[in-house]
């Protein structure tokens, strides 16, 4: 083994912040990560909504990337373009797992579920909401697509900025939001001595969520 593989390997942290238990959790998870959530922003974690969106395609070769919650209800809400490559996947394939780990706090959150675009309507008022610069980047970039070079996707903005001077974009046909409706939902909360607390809630066929501990 390498030196360098040494010191990687030498790498750890112990946590000891807090503890999770089943007394003091919400009969809901999508309610418990709210809680959550609200407690990262307080924290003043870092971009508390950056999540890892994690598709797999038709032949079973998963993808990850990291996108921005937008939006919390029964689902978890992101936009992007749909002809990118985790658009091509989620049409092949709507289901999808997230993965927020919010390192201040010691805490994950993974979710699994299948996947579904939020209405237009919802997709357009996003879109309203966002920066001049977010909407001429959302029509410049062809998402996934190959670039000849950076001066490409520049001069692509330049046009647009020039079309759109009055400041009035459209939202393009081909972006949008999804939402992940989960049927699992697991909270982690970092122990010491690797003894983690693994809470997973599990949706039911009755629509019942129901709760268990896991062996870390």
């Amino acid at each position: 083994m390498s030196d360098h593989s040494i010191a990687i390997a030498s790498l750890r942290r112990e946590y000891a912040r807090e503890e999770l238990d089943e007394s003091h959790v919400d009969a809901n998870p999508m309610r418990q990560f709210r809680a959550w959530f609200d407690e990262a922003v307080k924290a003043e974690v870092v971009e508390p909504n950056a999540m890892t969106l994690a598709t797999c395609d038709t032949m079973g070769q998963p993808s990850a990337r990291i996108v921005l919650l937008k939006g919390i209800d029964h689902g978890l809400v992101f936009y992007t373009n749909y002809d990118s490559r985790k658009g091509g996947q989620l049409a092949e394939n709507p289901k999808a797992a997230l993965l927020f780990f919010w390192a201040e706090l010691e805490r994950q959150v993974r979710i699994e579920g299948s996947v579904e675009r939020v209405s237009r309507e919802e997709s357009e008022a996003y879109f309203a909401s966002r920066p001049l610069g977010s909407k001429i980047g959302a029509w410049a970039s062809a998402q996934s697509a190959e670039l000849r070079d950076r001066r490409e996707l520049e001069q692509a903005e330049a046009k647009l900025r020039e079309r759109h001077a009055d400041g009035i974009v459209p939202m393009p046909p081909f972006w949008g939001g999804y939402r992940v409706v989960p049927t699992l939902v697991e909270f982690w909360q970092g122990r010491p001595s690797r003894l983690h607390d693994r809470l997973e809630y599990r949706l039911q066929p009755t629509g019942e969520w129901t709760l268990c501990r896991l062996s870390p």
